[in-house]
């Protein structure tokens, strides 16, 4: 294990180095400036035809889901323990600025899961059972023609490998934290059966996924679409709550994540190791992790979409980033700074200092309980959106007999997640979203002029 984080260290500071950092944000900034910076000209028509039209009934036909159930897959995949326990993380070891940074990052970023989710739509197929497919790896088969496979194929191996860290670990293990955090509240002797709640909660969330997954992809949306609206409503309540019991600190943390952004220093007194790289390189990672722009993972969820206009599925991609980021990540940062919980700045930190800041206003009881619920239904999501995608990659490389054995061992992967140290699940997790994103860059890059004549084309009658 010791010999694998620091070769992990290595990897991560090659990977997520100043070249990563340009080309994510300079992806971005090109997306945009070729789509005549549709995120913002365009953001009313596009969240009227998306969170406009949440209820209104829709229908699937054979092999695919509804638009809707195809972004809350998407949404499940990238609303999770990235959105609290990743938020905590980014803050205490980037600074309040970097909460800056992931602002600029996502509002840059929708423009590239715009890009993705329009290539989904555009070079997706049919597989074998008759479900629609989609995602980087046929992207950049259909897209940039067969001689290209292979760098799908590398795709496939990065994303089939960080779905057991980012998609599978690092969620359940941040469920097994949350519900032992919990439970020490009530029982307060339970502390002593933290591995057995471990190994409990691994087995319980093992099950749930495997019965979900196993299920198909129908199955799999019809409990995203319940999950994640009603779970994000609840927690958004909860963060707002919070924000208006401490509004005398909303000011003094607006402060602190401005002055933190470009000037670390005085924003902590000049006493503080943060700088403006460390807040920038924390805004990013934290932000690719939530909402994926740049990673190609969630184009793979909504490539099953019923919907058969690539620009108008493209619109949800823009969607998904605001609600995951601008939203949820917005909420939980603020929360924690106005708050007043002191945060352990240079230190890892975990889902207790969210709890801190939501027993404030709820209690030390309900607010471990609330927290508890919140991780545990978004993380569950999580898993179950992860599990969709490397079974995808696993059926790229492998064919369709790959797909089962590849959930099995998937959701028997929880059991381990739920015991194992988190520190290193997150830091190869990082390491495995700088290297699955790579291939992606490059086929959206090369695309980018495909993206911008749909758009066009679409803008002609928005």
């Amino acid at each position: 294990m010791e010999f694998l984080s620091t070769l992990n260290k290595t990897v991560s500071a090659l990977v997520w180095g100043p070249p990563m950092l340009a080309l994510m944000l300079g992806t971005g900034l090109y997306l945009s400036a070729r789509t005549g910076f549709l995120q913002f000209r365009k953001f009313g028509p596009v969240m009227k035809n998306t969170l406009g039209k949440i209820f209104t009934r829709q229908k699937a036909g054979t092999g695919s889901v509804t638009p809707f159930q195809a972004v809350s897959t998407a949404l499940a995949g990238t609303a999770g323990t990235g959105n609290i326990a990743g938020i905590t993380l980014a803050l205490c070891l980037g600074g309040p600025g970097s909460l800056f940074w992931l602002w600029v990052t996502a509002l840059i970023g929708m423009a590239t899961k715009y890009a993705e989710v329009t290539l989904a739509i555009r070079f997706r197929e049919r597989n074998a059972a008759g479900d629609w497919v989609g995602g980087t790896m046929y992207t950049i088969k259909n897209g940039l023609g067969r001689r290209w496979a292979w760098l799908g194929g590398v795709f496939c191996v990065f994303c089939a490998l960080a779905a057991f860290g980012m998609g599978n670990a690092v969620q359940v293990g941040n469920i097994s934290a949350a519900v032992q955090n919990a439970a020490a509240v009530f029982l307060p002797g339970a502390g002593k059966y933290a591995e057995e709640i471990g190994w409990a909660v691994g087995l319980i969330v093992a099950v749930f996924a495997a019965v979900v997954l196993l299920g198909g992809v129908k199955r799999l949306g019809r409990v995203t679409e319940t999950l994640i609206p009603l779970m994000s409503l609840v927690y958004i309540i909860c963060c707002l709550a919070v924000l208006l019991t401490h509004t005398q600190g909303l000011g003094h943390a607006v402060q602190l994540i401005f002055r933190g952004a470009f000037d670390p220093k005085a924003a902590f007194g000049g006493v503080s190791g943060f700088t403006v790289s460390s807040a920038l390189s924390w805004g990013l990672r934290r932000g690719v992790f939530t909402n994926e722009a740049g990673l190609g993972s969630a184009p793979m969820a909504h490539a099953a979409s019923s919907e058969t206009n690539p620009v108008k599925q493209g619109y949800y991609g823009i969607f998904e980033v605001f609600i995951d980021t601008i939203v949820l990540c917005t909420l939980t940062g603020l929360s924690l700074l106005a708050s007043g919980v002191p945060l352990p700045y240079g230190q890892s930190a975990g889902t207790e200092v969210n709890a801190a800041a939501f027993a404030t206003v709820f209690g030390e009881k309900a607010a471990n309980l609330l927290l508890a619920v919140s991780i545990t239904v978004f993380a569950a999501a999580t898993v179950l959106s992860w599990g969709l995608y490397g079974a995808r990659c696993a059926e790229y490389l492998l064919g369709s007999r790959a797909i089962r054995p590849y959930q099995l061992l998937f959701s028997g992967m929880c059991v381990l997640g739920a015991v194992m140290k988190l520190d290193l699940a997150w830091a190869l997790s990082d390491t495995f979203n700088g290297l699955m994103a790579l291939p992606n860059l490059v086929a959206v890059l090369c695309l980018s002029g495909l993206v911008a004549k749909l758009t066009r084309r679409e803008l002609e009658h928005l």
